[in-house]
């Protein structure tokens, strides 16, 4: 089956490698030269792809979970024929580069998902296998066979050790994914040195307990035949994910092969020649391919082009036959949203009942969800009280298990908040499906290496947050997030949307189902809400917008999410003192911070002083207001209204601090701008 040109084709990786690390000066050769073998394989032999359309809707899938090896990937693409050149390779983590220090896939075509923090592409894979069989059951037909790709991974003991990885890994083996294959460099050699002095746990028996089909390899420097037939055999198990156990020397053919210190550095230069020469290549010559490399490779691309042809005109006989279900599919793979469907988003007035936010999100989601099929929802073992399983939900579970099927569009996560945002990266990479995942506000602190991720590749994923404050009462400051909605506040490109009432709940999901590359997180209450006069679904879009104005203002009170309400509250006290008080509601910081300056400004008016109202930190308000209440030590414990008062965040006291603020700024004479200045 494989011949001298395979050999000579992994060496050219492996010499590839060390020459674009060493010319960087920067970088992890020993994974790359590690990994040839079994990355030819599955790029040579087994996968389909075509370099002409990357975006394939039927392509096989690959992630590099150690995404530290990504000299390899980057090597590969660039043999493949995608358009990671020679130059880009010579430019390995250099400013500017395609060809960053760990892959990013809004950065190089070719790259499924951004991978570098260890066990978060492991958890990609799982979504993007998720997302293949919920395709494939929705779309499928007998003899349309439009989706059947498989989704393969090189991960590392790395990897393996990160909690992410595991709670992907658990769920992906309950959920039988068969399609998921994954490759595990095991090469014994983490940065400390080897894996003896913290890693010793059986991993065969851990995915075999997980419900994974485990293959092991003896030979991953060398063997190609038992990869080969590793690789056969899992894709022949169609009820199970595959982990393939690789035995692998890190750094292979180095002097320091087999050690630490290959992991993370360059080899050295004389390295570098015994390693060409031993390997049959020119040691004179620099980033030097064989053509019968790229020969092969192209090869294999060509057949992928071919596999993609034949993909188009199945497509096409499919739309003859079931038209309906193939405009949906093109709709959905084009990322478009159906017509009109936003006007299906509840709207209220004040007539309206006082309801939680988390209960109107319920009511959004029972509107939409039918609407837009591409939605899947889930919930980390929470599903009651996130209140995120619309009426006709049917759960995304395997067949067998007689609770739901891969057509369905529920997933239960179960407590697994980290596995579910890393799932749901993959999820959106997959394409055609906007993934949306609940739990308590506080626990997206356990999810934020995911949740950073999503705001860095640009996935459009909801993150749907209840509980959001001191709201939730006796559960204590275990659960009362405090300084949370800061950390969402200060990741860049993540919308942070708290909603103050029913029609401003509908304008964050309006904004976050809407936003095609990136992610949002909606801070919902447990507690009820009244219905605000002045909302409006529009005006969220604006992040802050003028709720109640005022004629010759004393000050504009701030208020957010569940604060709104209060400071509605509080006007009409200090309206009774003789103080007039504007009412700025600030759903997202984020929105409202790229609005023009001019629309800023009448926002947030000159020469008034601004107070802002959270039951949160008052870290990062100082750029929105003069003066914060808030909450700037840990929450308590009892009935909700109570630890309001405790807080200090009820009508009468913060009328009372907000009448002393005024008057010191009348003391004053002046009161700063917060919108005029140079850098704002």
């Amino acid at each position: 089956m494989f011949t001298q040109e395979d050999t000579h084709a992994i060496n050219t990786i492996r010499v590839l490698a060390a020459d674009t690390v060493f010319k960087s000066n920067s970088g992890h050769p020993g994974a790359p030269m590690g990994c040839a073998p079994m990355a030819h394989l599955l790029f040579s032999h087994f996968m389909n792809y075509n370099p002409k359309n990357p975006t394939w809707a039927n392509r096989d899938r690959f992630v590099l979970s150690n995404g530290h090896a990504c000299a390899l990937q980057y090597i590969l693409l660039h043999l493949m024929g995608y358009p990671t050149t020679m130059d880009d390779l010579k430019n390995f983590r250099q400013l500017g580069s395609n060809t960053p220090g760990h892959p990013e896939s809004h950065m190089t075509v070719g790259i499924e998902v951004t991978t570098g923090p260890l066990g978060q592409g492991f958890a990609n894979a799982v979504g993007l296998a998720i997302g293949e069989a919920h395709m494939a059951a929705t779309f499928n037909k007998p003899g349309f066979e439009l989706f059947n790709n498989y989704t393969f991974m090189i991960t590392g003991d790395g990897c393996l050790q990160e909690g992410v990885a595991s709670e992907a890994a658990s769920l992906a083996g309950h959920l039988q994914l068969g399609k998921l294959i994954a490759l595990y460099d095991d090469n014994h050699i983490t940065i400390d040195g080897d894996t003896e002095v913290s890693f010793t746990e059986d991993v065969v028996k851990r995915f075999e307990a997980y419900g994974w089909h485990v293959i092991v390899v003896k030979d991953g420097n060398n063997d190609l035949e038992a990869m080969a037939k590793a690789i056969e055999e899992a894709k022949k198990v169609t009820d199970k994910p595959t982990l393939i156990k690789i035995f692998t020397t890190i750094g292979f053919g180095s002097l320091m092969a087999g050690t630490e210190k290959v992991h993370g550095s360059p080899l050295k230069a004389d390295d570098i020649v015994q390693l060409k020469k031993a390997m049959g290549f020119n040691p004179e010559e620099h980033f030097a391919v064989p053509q019968s490399t790229y020969d092969l490779y192209h090869a294999k691309a060509a057949k992928g082009a071919g596999i993609n042809s034949e993909w188009d005109a199945l497509v096409e006989k499919y739309s003859a036959q079931y038209p309906e279900l193939a405009s949906e599919l093109k709709r959905r793979l084009a990322n478009e949203l159906p017509e009109d469907w936003a006007k299906a988003l509840p709207r209220f007035t004040p007539a309206d009942k006082a309801i939680a936010t988390r209960k109107l999100s319920e009511s959004v989601l029972n509107k939409v969800a039918d609407i837009l099929p591409e939605l899947m929802i889930g919930s980390a073992d929470l599903t009651g009280s996130n209140l995120t399983r619309w009426k006709t939900a049917v759960d995304f579970q395997p067949e067998s298990s007689g609770v739901g099927n891969y057509a369905g569009r529920y997933l239960r996560y179960g407590v697994r908040e980290h596995g579910m945002s890393a799932i749901m990266n993959g999820l959106d990479a997959y394409g055609g499906i906007i993934p949306a995942g609940a739990t308590f506000l506080n626990f997206i602190s356990y999810a934020s290496g995911a949740v950073r991720l999503s705001a860095l590749s640009g996935h459009r994923v909801i993150y749907i947050m209840t509980h959001d404050s001191i709201g939730l009462g006796e559960d204590g400051p275990t659960h009362q997030p405090i300084e949370t909605m800061a950390m969402i506040r200060a990741t860049p490109t993540l919308v942070d949307m708290r909603p103050a009432d029913g029609n401003e709940t509908s304008g964050a999901y309006l904004f976050a189902i809407s936003a095609k590359d990136r992610p949002s997180v909606l801070a919902l209450t447990r507690q009820d809400l009244p219905q605000l006069e002045g909302s409006s679904v529009e005006k969220t879009l604006f992040g802050g917008y003028v709720l109640q104005e005022v004629e010759g203002a004393d000050v504009t009170l701030v208020g957010t999410g569940s604060e709104v309400s209060l400071c509605v509250d509080a006007a009409k006290l200090l309206k009774e003192q003789g103080i007039k008080a504007r009412i700025v509601s600030m759903p997202s910081t984020t929105l409202f911070d790229e609005q023009s300056h001019e629309y800023r400004a009448s926002v947030l008016i000159d020469g008034v002083p601004s107070v802002s109202v959270e039951a949160m930190t008052t870290f990062g308000w100082n750029r929105y207001a003069h003066e914060s209440l808030g909450i700037d030590t840990f929450g308590a414990s009892g009935p909700y209204k109570e630890v309001y008062r405790h807080f200090g965040l009820v009508p009468d006291v913060v009328a009372a601090k907000v009448q002393k603020i005024v008057a010191f700024y009348k003391g004053e004479g002046h009161v700063p701008s917060l919108v005029r200045k140079y850098f704002h």
